[in-house]
């Protein structure tokens, strides 16, 4: 079985960390968003869609991030608390996967282009208004984490740490990655991000976010040439 990956990428970690840390054989591939390699001619015949991740399995190929969670947690028989048999906590996880994508992921990831890859890359300035904006909606996003999502459990789906969790933990660091200390006066949130790093491993979980973490000072190196190409597309996007 063969992952496509860039750890750069938030559902890309939360693949790579899931089939870590439940043993699941598969080899890496690794793919560079940046340098527009998913538009190559080779990865379009994995996935059309031409994003990360995919997942080739013999002549089965899959796309999506959550797709591919659930097709690994069936196929690997991983243990349940990941994706309970139990009723209300796998709703209560689907709620989360489901509320997720045109939440806290935009916000995420949006603060990222902002206040890396646009300057400093494609070197355009992001308007204060906009800047404002994209902030105020990732802080709603972390504020429902905590208090629609978190509550006082644990984990998102009660006492073990589970999908949501792991999805949940990858886009919030995305943020952090650029910058931003989103854990400051949360100390709920911290307590959970705590215990979904405990839960899946710190070396795993340093492993996983090693790339991202360090965007700060890798983008000096980046060659900008490659993403002009891109720069109509990104900002479009985001701005």
């Amino acid at each position: 079985m063969e992952l496509y990956l860039d750890l750069f990428s938030q559902p890309c970690r939360s693949v790579y960390i899931f089939a870590k840390k439940n043993n699941i054989p598969f080899e890496f591939k690794q793919l560079s968003l940046l340098n527009g390699e998913q538009f190559g001619e080779d990865f379009g015949k994995i996935n059309l869609i031409r994003k990360v991740p995919a997942l080739q399995d013999g002549d089965f190929c899959l796309a999506e991030s959550i797709a591919i969670l659930l097709y690994l947690a069936e196929k690997f028989k991983t243990p349940d608390f990941w994706y309970p048999a139990d009723l209300q906590q796998r709703a209560r996880i689907n709620e989360y996967l489901s509320w997720q994508h045109t939440a806290i992921r935009p916000h995420g990831s949006k603060m990222f282009w902002f206040l890396i890859m646009i300057p400093k890359i494609l070197g355009v300035d992001i308007p204060q208004d906009k800047m404002d904006a994209a902030l105020e909606d990732l802080n709603g996003s972390l504020k429902l984490i905590e208090e629609k999502f978190i509550q006082e459990r644990p984990f998102i789906a009660g006492d073990h740490v589970s999908l949501a969790d792991l999805v949940a933990i990858v886009e919030i660091m995305q943020p952090v990655a650029s910058g931003i200390d989103v854990f400051e006066g949360r100390p709920k949130l911290s307590a959970w991000r705590d215990r979904v790093q405990d839960a899946i491993g710190k070396e795993l979980f340093d492993d996983a976010h090693q790339r991202i973490l360090g965007a700060q000072e890798s983008v000096k190196e980046m060659d900008s040439s490659k993403m002009q190409s891109f720069k109509p597309r990104i900002l479009k996007m985001f701005m």
